[in-house]
């Protein structure tokens, strides 16, 4: 069975910024075709939950508080990619919107509420290293 790299808040487990999750509705029906491997690259860079939440603003990513937390997301999308090569992965579904998973729009990194055309630092990392990623509206296209 294929495997694919998954937002582990998309699986439900609570790493959102505020403590909570985005459980996906397509859950039972992707687990009928592929194989799950559940990752926060917010997380596994050694950010906490619940957190500031963080805006992605050109390189950086800063927290509401103007925290500098570049490193750590730098760091986790470095782990999701390391994971992607270890297990053979080749397509990642992520979240919409977050600093890390954004995959078209992010929020404009001004705290403002409003998304931007743009990738999180995640999502862009494994983009350019060849995985193929999706977000959360487009798991559709992979139960076809």
């Amino acid at each position: 069975m294929e495997k694919i790299l998954i937002s582990a808040c998309l699986v439900g487990e609570n790493t959102k910024y505020n403590g909570g999750n985005n459980l996906t509705p397509y859950l039972e029906q992707l687990l009928e075709k592929y194989e799950l491997v559940p990752f926060c690259p917010e997380v596994e860079g050694g950010l906490k939950t619940p957190r500031k939440p963080n805006e992605r603003l050109d390189s950086k990513v800063i927290d509401s508080d103007g925290r500098d937390n570049t490193a750590a997301f730098n760091k986790g999308a470095e782990l999701a990619y390391n994971i992607c090569l270890y297990l053979g992965i080749e397509i990642a579904i992520l979240k919409e919107g977050s600093p890390s998973c954004g995959v078209h729009e992010i929020y404009d990194g001004k705290f403002r509420n409003k998304k931007i055309k743009g990738m999180g630092v995640t999502a862009q990392y494994l983009k350019l290293k060849g995985i193929k990623v999706y977000n959360e509206n487009e798991i559709e296209e992979l139960l076809k």
